[in-house]
């Protein structure tokens, strides 16, 4: 026991290390987005009226489109949010040299985000925060589980440094990247995005990246109307979901234009948006305070969600570096305004409660889209800065989920995963390899004895981690909800392996 708790108190040294690192990256590549950014908004404003700046700007997009398809052309592992580059990483069925990764993916996030491409970046602070920890468990010489558990506390504090939410980031790597609670997981993962906080807010100020001002609860007389709520944004998820997942299987229908025209059309359409619309251009946040502030007219709101649903999807579709959190964020907010406004125009409940409604639906379109509620609840509560709507955010994100999963909605950035992976064959090849798997509640292999599993091929149960005890399993040995499982197989036959095992170990 004693061996346990001092590995427990390395294990937060090593996660304050990696949050200190990750918040310092991530905080330059903040701030390098908002100066970039900000400049290319004012040229965006000239070229209203000054052919000049038109021309400057569209000089400037074209060479930025141009440097992030090099980016991706010379590694494909720097494509898109790299959430599920991470989740393949933990999962053992991608692996890649970090630092290359890191620099391109730095380079290419900056780039795209900046010029306000309708990208979150959230997603690419997951992977750079990931990578660095990656390059952290090279250079200790950290390897198998240890090397994961860091990587999970990087890709904690790179969310972290992105959205100042130290908790929503621990419990986001715990729920929907690592699929495991186990204490050393969430001992690194909470120290790695605390430390990194701490850079992030001594940077930006303690300023929450969504703060709304209210000072109403929704009252219970309101809450059917909730359920109604939940049900809409429970619909739209499962479209955004369809769209979000297949638009690059359509690109790629598309044979008679070559690749690099697709990366460069998002930079080139995102022109008129800057000049015209600005508010509405990049991640959303801007979008979402602006709304809440102005409470637009239901016409004004579908516009922006039209503008939003199309362009986010046609600017991941691309494999362009960024992130959907803050997309599908404003996608919710912009939802959630407009059933209030429908509600507020037949009298069915006070005006004062629009911003209530819009918060919640930031947390319900978000979990039934990334299938992690609990997150979601979280996410919005830290980002927003006030617990007032716990209970309303709590019950309409339920409802949504509800919603999306008897539409039979997937884990989107599970998608994306197999999006990027081909068909994983047995193979016996390679040297020994461990996976860990956690056993769901209700899943096919728990209350079974280890002998009636049907486990694959070419693997064994090396030990179960139950409770803090390691047991040594035998054919009798019954598995139980919450044990980790320590399969050893092939490096090769890992893909092969975590397949298989997904099934047995979750009840998805």
């Amino acid at each position: 026991m004693k061996n346990d708790n001092i590995k427990r108190f390395k294990s937060v040294l090593y996660g304050t290390l990696i949050g200190l690192l990750v918040g310092f990256f991530i905080s330059i590549f903040r701030i390098l987005i908002e100066f970039l950014s900000g400049i290319l908004l004012k040229i965006s404003m000239y070229a209203n009226h000054n052919l000049l700046s038109l021309v400057l700007l569209i000089f400037i997009n074209l060479t930025f489109a141009i440097i992030t398809y090099q980016l991706i052309l010379s590694n494909s592992d720097i494509k898109g949010s790299g959430i599920p580059q991470v989740e393949g990483q933990l999962a053992g069925e991608i692996d890649y040299k970090w630092l290359p990764v890191f620099v391109k993916k730095f380079i290419g996030g900056v780039l795209s985000i900046s010029s306000g491409l309708f990208l979150g970046r959230e997603g690419p602070s997951i992977q750079l925060g990931a990578t660095l920890a990656q390059g952290t468990a090279k250079l200790t010489h950290k390897i198998g589980v240890d090397r994961k558990i860091m990587i999970s506390g990087g890709a904690a504090a790179g969310l972290s440094a992105a959205f100042n939410a130290p908790i929503a980031s621990t419990l986001f790597v715990l729920e929907e990247i690592y699929h495991n609670f186990s204490t050393l997981v969430w001992t690194v993962a909470l120290s790695a995005a605390v430390a990194s906080n701490f850079i992030s807010t001594a940077i930006f100020g303690k300023t929450p990246v969504l703060h709304m001002q209210y000072f109403h609860v929704i009252p219970l007389h309101i809450y059917p109307y909730l359920i109604g709520l939940g049900i809409f944004l429970g619909t739209f998820g499962k479209l955004y979901e369809f769209f979000t997942i297949n638009i690059s299987k359509w690109y790629s229908k598309i044979e008679f234009l070559p690749r690099w025209i697709f990366t460069i059309v998002p930079f080139v359409l995102v022109i008129p948006i800057e000049m015209f619309v600005p508010k509405a251009s990049g991640g959303g946040s801007t979008l979402v305070l602006m709304i809440a502030k102005q409470s637009p007219a239901i016409s004004i709101l579908f516009f922006y969600f039209l503008l939003r649903f199309i362009f986010s999807t046609i600017s991941y579709g691309t494999g362009t570096p960024g992130g959907i959190f803050l997309p599908m964020l404003s996608l919710g907010a912009i939802l959630g305004a407009l059933y209030a406004k429908a509600l507020i125009h037949f009298n069915l409940m006070p005006s004062y409660l629009f911003i209530n409604f819009i918060i919640v639906s930031m947390s319900a379109y978000f979990a039934c889209i990334s299938k992690s509620p609990f997150t979601a609840i979280l996410l919005i509560t830290e980002m927003v800065g006030s617990l007032q709507n716990l209970m309303a955010l709590s019950f309409v994100t339920l409802v949504a989920y509800v919603v999306s999963d008897l539409m039979n909605s997937k884990p989107i950035y599970d998608e994306m995963l197999n999006n990027l992976l081909r068909p994983q064959k047995q193979s016996d090849l390679g040297g020994l390899f461990t996976i860990n798997y956690s056993v769901f509640v209700g899943c096919k292999i728990d209350g079974k004895m280890v002998k009636n599993v049907p486990w694959p091929s070419d693997t064994i149960l090396s030990s179960i981690d139950r409770n803090d005890k390691k047991i040594i399993p035998n054919g009798s040995t019954i598995i139980k909800a919450g044990d980790n499982l320590k399969i050893s197989t092939n490096y090769n036959n890992r893909g092969y392996v975590h397949s298989l095992m997904s099934k047995l170990v979750t009840n998805n």
